[in-house]
């Protein structure tokens, strides 16, 4: 029981110094790339940055101890921050005491949410959130994201969570340009270009091995850093109307839960949840990724548990909500880490950055910054679903359409809610509707196959249908009227042979239907027959009164059903109703 709900006490008992090397190289490598994501996804979340720096500590811990994952990287994120801005944008004020609260608040509530769902073993409840809904909402999130940023580039205000408020307040301050910001962030955005599509190749070039050339290009974006902090010095930006992050306070978080009212936690109480479900999502999509490289495994409702405590410690640590990032995730795992321990290293170089480091990020250009997250959230657009939906399934382009439109025009919590109504709507839609075929026998031997697919035989006077999919309130009135629409066009009919070896459930309102449909076929003077029942199926019908006063036979196999309506046509048998012969 202790190691189903700390998986630490598994993998720590055959910790070794070999491991150990392993984890220690990938933190380091890690954490020289998460410093100046946690600044930047701090600022996207429109808090201070050295907030982003306590997201990416205490979590790191806690996730090392509950996580099944080797090589996840727990931390803020792009998506989750987007998220985060969007709900507490509305209840406060940006740059005040009650935002950051608010913020610390949200990690609490998530975390509190993750971890009951664990205990619960509540994980299926992501299941839906489909794929094409979840790339189109992180598709739209990148775009609002990378717009975002603009402000920041050009050293103007802007501000909204969706498309139509952010593009009003960039035109609305066009003519505000700094050019001196624009500068630094187009040669921020330039060099982190170069850096990520093309420097690996140049080291290669000069002979320097693979290993040493990826370790280089992971700490470009601190290089950068440096780079733009020299010349914020060296040509006075400050001066010159350059937005500069400022004085970040120096040490470790406080350990705290901050005051909140009831008020506050029924406001956050909705977009905790949904950024809980997107951020589980996002996260063991990544680990499950990662874990069959290696064939481990990872287990759902523990991630839930483990994300759950990250979140709380995020929240007791003065961070804000947190998740398994995909970019640091696959940095990680390309590292070398070989245990949730190299998590825990980082937390331990983050902590080391945050004593020694902060002093000197004052001078530091928000433009930079903001080129940092416009190259990051790159790789989270992919317009390409578009087109792989269209071709496969205009019902799966609806539910990416309807997704990207709603974020981009409403904002991140209505757009993922829209995705989510309209998978569910595409879902009923498509169940409602179930595939039916009237199948005939492939001749030589005892396969039934739909008749307009295969040059099947076919018995004049007996109806044989297969319905490919379970049975329920959405769909029942649907088969009733396919059975009686075929059986009324075909006077000849004098038996019903229902395949049903694609039925794994029939509820109650399906049953009613059943009965509905029997009593119908009945009264036209056609018996109705089963075939091939899944046991779970027949262990509910046993008993009912439908199976009681069936009048034809529940049989084994379609071919057996065959043989025996035809054999009772011949000799013109009564039905039977007695459920021992038809069992």
């Amino acid at each position: 029981m202790l190691k189903s709900f700390f998986p630490i006490l598994t993998w720590g008992r055959r910790y070794d110094r070999q491991t150990l090397g392993s984890d220690l190289v990938a933190a380091v490598i890690v954490t020289i790339m998460l410093i100046p994501q946690s600044l930047a996804y701090a600022l996207l979340a429109g808090l201070p940055p050295e907030v982003g720096l306590y997201a990416s500590i205490l979590p790191l811990v806690a996730y090392a101890i509950f996580g099944t994952s080797s090589a996840l990287a727990v931390g803020p994120v792009a998506v989750v921050s987007l998220m985060t801005a969007a709900a507490i944008g509305r209840l406060a004020a940006q740059g005040t005491a009650d935002y950051t609260s608010a913020a610390i608040v949200l990690a609490l509530l998530s975390g509190g949410m993750l971890a009951l769902m664990g205990l619960f073993r509540l994980g299926f409840i992501a299941n839906f959130l489909s794929h094409p809904v979840i790339s189109g909402f992180i598709t739209a999130s990148g775009i609002i994201i990378a717009t975002s940023q603009i402000g920041g580039l050009l050293g103007i205000k802007s501000d909204g969570h969706a498309m139509p408020e952010l593009l009003a307040s960039i035109f609305a301050n066009i003519g505000h340009i700094n050019y001196y910001t624009l500068g630094i962030g187009l040669l921020s955005l330039a060099l982190l270009l170069w850096i990520r599509l093309d420097l690996r190749n140049w080291l290669e070039r000069f002979g320097l091995g693979k290993g040493v050339a990826k370790v280089i290009v992971r700490s470009g974006p601190v290089f950068v850093i440096f780079l733009t902090m020299a010349l914020s010095v060296a040509f006075d930006l400050d001066g010159k109307g350059v937005a500069l992050v400022g004085d970040v306070p120096q040490g470790l978080p406080v350990l705290a839960v901050p005051h909140f009212s009831l008020d506050l936690v029924e406001a956050l109480a909705l977009p905790a949840l949904i950024i809980s479900i997107v951020g589980f999502v996002e996260s063991v999509s990544v680990a499950q990724t990662l874990a069959a490289k290696r064939r481990e495994r990872i287990e759902p409702n523990q991630e839930l548990i483990a994300l759950g405590a990250a979140n709380i410690a995020a929240g007791i640590g003065g961070g804000y909500p947190v998740t398994g990032g995909f970019a640091r995730s696959v940095v990680n795992f390309d590292a070398g880490a070989a245990t949730p321990a190299a998590g825990a290293f980082t937390a331990i170089g983050i902590a080391g950055a945050t004593l020694l480091l902060t002093p000197f990020l004052a001078v530091l250009p928000k433009a930079t910054l903001s080129a940092t997250i416009v190259i990051a959230v790159l790789t989270l657009v992919d317009f390409g679903m578009l087109k792989r939906a269209w071709s496969y399934s205009r019902t799966d382009f609806a539910a990416v359409a309807v997704t990207i439109a709603g974020t981009l025009l409403l904002g991140v919590e209505v757009g993922i809610v829209l995705g989510v109504g309209t998978s569910i709507l595409v879902f009923l839609y498509r169940s409602s509707k179930p595939h039916a075929a009237i199948v005939g026998r492939v001749p030589g031997t005892e396969h039934y196959r739909n008749v307009k697919r295969h040059a099947v035989e076919t018995i004049p006077g007996i109806l044989s249908i297969r319905v490919d999919e379970s049975l329920y309130f959405a769909n029942a009135r649907y088969l009733e009227d396919l059975i009686y629409g075929q059986v009324a066009s075909n006077p000849e009919v004098t038996d019903v042979v229902l395949m049903c070896s694609a039925i794994n459930a029939i509820d109650m309102s399906a049953l009613e239907s059943l009965e509905s449909i029997r009593l119908q076929l009945s009264d036209m003077g056609v018996r109705l027959h089963l075939s091939e029942v899944k046991g779970p199926v027949m262990d509910r019908l046993i008993g009912t009164e439908f199976l009681d006063r069936l009048e034809g036979r529940v049989h084994l196999s379609q071919h057996h059903a065959m043989q025996a309506a035809t054999a009772s046509r011949q000799d013109n048998e009564p039905p039977e109703a007695a459920l021992a012969a038809k069992l």
